[in-house]
């Protein structure tokens, strides 16, 4: 054999930049035999060798393992067969380096203390099976039931929130209470509630039987409540509430007395609890939707105004917090914080 055609383990060294000693540790494992020894006993390599050498260098800054190139090496599989499995692993390596990035950004602009921070990682680092594998079992839990709406169902089905790969910190922050939510018993027995009632006929839709023009007042009369901070809980609130039940009265023909604004804090209660908006909320910002940008949560406050002020009329006193007991709720609305999906 001509040994002008052959190279030492030095001369490979040289040529493919790998140290000597990784050389010899793919030769001792049989990667890249030597095509025969000098008569001193050194192995020597043909050009199959050195081409051998430098694609097995190539793969393995790729990041395949070293029984994978073995494999390629000695075509058991294919170069792009290879590739295109390395890819799809890089993918999902991808995406849970974005993830992680969007939940150190969240950690750093929140601030959250260690049991936060543990709570963030273990929500978001679910994987995207598992992740849906939550909404199904929370849609199978609450709409398990012969008397749920078929049509509910299918709207919450088909409006399964997907974390994006690559999650603004909005995302994040919104999967995160997505998921506590959905977990919630009284949050399913709200969402429960509202789908037997359309099952049997039970929901009225105050707001089309009102008419465009009233809603459109009522949403402007409490916009501006809310904006001069009344408190839907105070004495100030009356004025407001006075005006919008003679209004509604009068278009439904009933006399505005107690039992009217018990009946109208039902019916927008009933079409707008507020946890079962806050889950839409939620379900718009994790899915990237667009959410209109001119709506405020003011049912929940006409909400608390309405039976506040029914229950001053009945001299009765008002007990704080006696409505919704859902979190935050109360607290949010005083400080102008949305908690439905009307913000």
């Amino acid at each position: 054999m001509d040994v002008t055609t052959l190279y030492s383990i030095g001369e490979l060294s040289r040529r493919t930049g790998l140290p000597v000693r990784t050389i010899r540790f793919y030769s001792d494992a049989g990667v890249v035999v030597p095509t025969t020894r000098s008569p001193a006993g050194y192995r020597l390599y043909d050009l199959d060798a050195l081409l051998r050498l430098e694609l097995l260098r190539t793969l393995r800054e790729l990041g395949m393992n070293l029984a994978t190139i073995q494999q390629v090496l000695d075509r058991e599989l294919s170069v792009a067969e290879v590739a295109a499995a390395h890819a799809d692993a890089m993918d999902v390596q991808v995406r849970a380096l974005q993830l992680r990035r969007s939940v150190l950004r969240v950690v750093a602009r929140c601030g959250s203390n260690p049991e936060e921070i543990k709570l963030v990682h273990r929500l978001t680092h679910l994987s995207g099976e598992e992740r849906r594998r939550l909404i199904d079992d929370f849609v199978d839990g609450t709409f398990g039931t012969g008397d749920a709406d078929p049509a509910a169902v299918a709207m919450v089905r088909a409006a399964t929130p997907d974390l994006p790969d690559d999650p603004t910190g909005e995302q994040v922050v919104a999967w995160v209470e997505l998921a506590e939510l959905v977990g919630d018993e009284d949050f399913r027995a709200r969402m429960r509630r509202t789908a037997r009632g359309q099952a049997a006929g039970r929901t009225l839709d105050i707001e089309s039987q009102a008419g465009e023009e009233l809603m459109k007042f009522t949403r402007q009369k409490v916009a501006g409540a809310m904006e001069l901070g009344i408190d839907p809980l105070s004495d100030g609130v009356a004025p407001v509430i006075d005006d919008l039940v003679h209004r509604f009265a009068e278009v439904f023909a009933r006399a505005p007395d107690a039992e009217f604004r018990d009946w109208m804090a039902q019916q927008f209660e009933e079409a707008h609890d507020p946890r079962v908006d806050r889950y839409w909320r939620l379900v718009w910002i994790v899915n990237g939707w667009q959410v209109v940008p001119n709506l405020i949560p003011v049912y929940p406050w006409l909400v608390q105004a309405l039976r506040n002020d029914r229950e001053h009329s009945h001299h009765s006193g008002y007990r704080a917090g006696s409505l919704h007991e859902s979190k935050g709720s109360h607290a949010d609305m005083r400080r102008g914080r949305p908690t439905s999906m009307y913000d």
